[in-house]
């Protein structure tokens, strides 16, 4: 039997990104007859641990920076050569350095040496230079070049091969940090779970969230209202192409704008809330319904136009996947990883992350006749099968790492 061994500092759900994403990797893997097990470093008397399907090892609490625990390295000299392979999941946490010096103490055991599992570190866009350039982060990253000079160059260069989700990820991550050479690098994609086909109490669910939608087109952003994601150039480019439509045609209806997501309450939140307030246009015409989930979400992804995010970086961008997968177009900045995929695949249209791009990205689909935009409604779906679904990452991943 294969037996996989997922290393991560924390597993809550609420934590979601990179947890999630374990779990959908799991859950992809136990599909194949591969069993996978995590171990964490999250408190054992949590209640989300004794509701995971697959077993974990929880070593904490480790209420610390760099999820520190004293049992990590002990836990794992004991158990790493139970595991046919060992997947890190993501960086500049202590998880990964205990393999690291797991592994060192190990292969000095000349035994075990040949015995020993191939270990993976997956970044999960961990190395995107972006974080190293964004000026909200500058101590991080002065953080992560210390970090990086006596710790985690040791952990990706000497680990057997780098997972990553996309070809954008895999070649932005040659970039910011030296010296860089791991041994293999590996493409294996990300699988999200295929979303409920669509039924009325969806619709009926998004409208209670967002009554002022009803009987209205819509484009969607579904995401947190943060700098990151573009919020602030999407309503400036919303704003300005429905004025410009409008003065071609005054008796057109332009779609509204509905914003989705946790955050209007943060600083960054009032700055979008002072931008809608101080546009006539955009007071009328954008929605803020909040966070969704349940059929409210799926409601608003399979009613929508087309789905839009104009991030500044976004390693994946699961929200644009499940889109897709509801057949929705997707309108996306090229600072998103994925974009290479989804352009190959016709699921969507791409444009530079700024203001004039996003009102290029405006302009394109609404070119399209009514046929044209239903064939690329079918395309987002054969994207999404193509590339993101959890059958075909979980064969990629299986591949990559030779283990079938």
């Amino acid at each position: 039997m294969i037996k996989i061994l997922h290393v991560i500092d924390k597993m809550d759900p609420k934590h979601g990104g990179v947890c999630q994403a374990v779990r959908t990797i799991i859950k992809g893997l136990e599909d194949l007859k591969v069993h996978s097990e995590v171990v964490c470093t999250d408190d054992p008397s949590e209640t989300f641990i004794s509701h995971n399907k697959f077993t974990t090892h929880a070593l904490g609490p480790a209420n610390n920076p760099l999820s520190y625990s004293k049992d990590f390295s002990p836990w794992l000299e004991k158990n790493l050569l139970h595991y046919s392979a060992v997947i890190i999941h993501g960086l500049w946490q202590y998880p990964g350095y205990a393999v690291y010096k797991a592994r060192k103490k190990l292969l000095k055991k000349t035994p075990t040496r040949g015995a020993l599992p191939k270990i993976y570190a997956m970044p999960h866009g961990m190395l995107d230079p972006y974080f190293q350039k964004a000026p909200e982060r500058k101590l991080k990253a002065i953080r992560n070049v210390l970090y990086w000079s006596l710790v985690e160059k040791n952990v990706v260069n000497t680990a057997d091969g780098l997972l990553f989700t996309c070809e954008e990820e895999k070649q932005l991550a040659r970039l910011p940090f030296k010296p860089y050479h791991p041994k293999s690098e590996l493409v294996v994609g990300l699988g999200v779970e295929q979303p409920p086909s669509y039924h009325k109490e969806m619709t009926t669910a998004f409208q209670d969230k967002c009554p002022d939608i009803k009987g209205r087109s819509y484009f969607l952003f579904l995401s947190r209202i943060h700098e990151k994601k573009g919020v602030d150039l999407l309503l400036k480019a919303y704003a300005e192409f429905s004025k410009q439509q409008l003065l071609l045609d005054s008796t057109i209806e332009m779609p509204k704008l509905v914003i989705a997501g946790p955050g209007i309450a943060s600083n960054y939140g009032k700055q979008i809330q002072k931008i809608i307030d101080d546009d006539n246009f955009l007071l009328k015409n954008v929605l803020l319904p909040g966070m969704l989930s349940g059929n409210a979400k799926w409601g608003a992804f399979y009613d929508c136009e087309a789905f839009v995010l104009p991030s500044h970086q976004e390693n994946f961008g699961i929200a644009i996947v499940e889109a897709m997968a509801c057949g929705t177009p997707v309108l996306i900045s090229d600072k998103i990883n994925i974009w290479r995929e989804i352009k190959s695949g016709g699921g969507g249209f791409i444009a530079t992350d700024t203001t004039a791009g996003t009102i290029n990205l405006f302009e394109a689909f609404f070119k399209l006749d009514h046929v044209q935009q239903q064939q690329m409604s079918a395309k987002a779906v054969q994207n999404y099968q193509h590339y993101f679904s959890v059958a075909s990452a979980s064969k990629n991943f299986l591949k990559a790492l030779a283990l079938t």
